[in-house]
């Protein structure tokens, strides 16, 4: 261990004229470290998020607009509070080497991510959209319904919409102007909507999916069996509004293909359903009566027009019918159905399982 007087002459020693050269250059050593260092931090944090808990994060819908320069995005996020300096985004973009891989849009940008993530988010085109799921059977009206409840539209615009010309070979001849001529073409698929979009671009995009999903081996399936697109789509409506489990599909189209062969009315309860617009658990004998043409209980033949807008396995169950040769159904009350090929035994069924 040094003694006391050791440590005295070291610290004189140092301080002697002829170590202030080594002296100076500790301290410009020491004084480059720590500027480095502190600068490191500021930028560090700088690039960090503007809201570091959780629970407090925001997420802020921001428009980038077409011809915007790293800096006008910089100053949009600044002033959106998404980022600490409109200046270092620029110097952070450039340093790497995005800035011309910015894209116009409407993005949704979190509070919480970093200048990274969002510089990320923009260079890649990560549009903000609203994911929107039409479940199979809706009619139009549950349809505007449900984009209305989401924020999206109203459902007078989406009425209003319904009633444009789209050019499209399945709706051609298809005669009306109200909001029901498009019923049954609005495919039921799960959809990415953009903030903006207009009402006839949602509708666009149903049925560009319809023309997706009904491939050219259906439309050669319809035609052997002599039947349009449109009656094709008409069936599967009625079957998707009457078949609730997948397995019984095929037999319900069957019942009603076979129906139609023989010349009987469809009586299906489904139709009487749509005239009075809401879903009953049992019809009376005046609903019945309803001399709408959509009634098939009072007019033999199809319909003027699908009933709501079918899935693709209720469009296969017209195309590719059970080979039965049922000519009736009721319900079991439970989900599924009893099938009959004589009015005996319907009555029979009806008697045992409508009680």
């Amino acid at each position: 261990m040094p003694s006391m007087e050791n440590i005295r002459e070291n610290l004189l020693s140092f301080f002697k004229p002829a170590a202030y050269p080594l002296r100076f250059g500790i301290f410009i050593i020491l004084l480059v470290m720590i500027i480095s260092i502190s600068c490191w931090h500021y930028l560090k944090w700088l690039a960090g998020p503007i809201c570091t808990s959780p629970s407090d994060a925001q997420v802020v819908t921001v428009e980038i607009t077409p011809g915007s320069n790293l800096k006008e995005i910089g100053e949009t996020l600044a002033h959106n509070n998404l980022i600490k300096s409109s200046k270092y985004f620029v110097y952070y973009g450039l340093l790497t080497g995005q800035d011309k891989k910015m894209q116009a849009g409407i993005y949704q940008i979190s509070n919480s991510w970093s200048m990274k993530e969002i510089i990320d988010c923009i260079s890649t085109g990560k549009i903000a959209t609203i994911t929107v799921t039409i479940p199979e059977g809706y009619t139009v009206k549950q349809i505007g319904d449900l984009l209305s409840q989401k924020g999206i539209l109203t459902p007078d615009q989406f009425q209003d919409a319904l009633m444009a010309d789209y050019e499209y070979p399945f709706l051609e001849g298809v005669t009306g102007t109200g909001p029901q001529r498009m019923e049954g073409f609005l495919f039921p698929a799960s959809y990415q909507l953009r903030p903006g979009m207009t009402e006839e671009e949602i509708i666009k995009m149903m049925l560009d999916k319809f023309q997706s999903v009904f491939t050219a081996e259906l439309q050669q399936r319809a035609d052997e069996m002599g039947l349009t697109v449109r009656e094709v789509v008409i069936l599967a409506s009625l079957v998707e509004r009457e078949a609730r489990l997948e397995e019984e599909r095929p037999k319900v189209a069957a019942v009603f293909l076979n129906r139609l062969d023989k010349g009987m009315r469809l009586e299906s309860c489904a139709t009487v359903q749509y005239i009075l617009g809401k879903q009953k658990e049992k019809l009376t004998n005046k609903d019945l009566q309803d001399p709408s043409p959509y009634n098939t209980y009072l007019h033999t033949g199809l319909p003027p027009g699908p009933i709501a807008n079918p899935g693709l396995a209720s469009i296969k169950a017209v195309l590719y019918p059970a080979d039965v040769d049922y000519l009736f159904f009721v319900a079991k009350g439970d989900g599924s159905h009893h099938f009959s090929n004589t009015f005996q035994e319907h009555q029979k069924a009806s008697r045992r399982f409508q009680n």
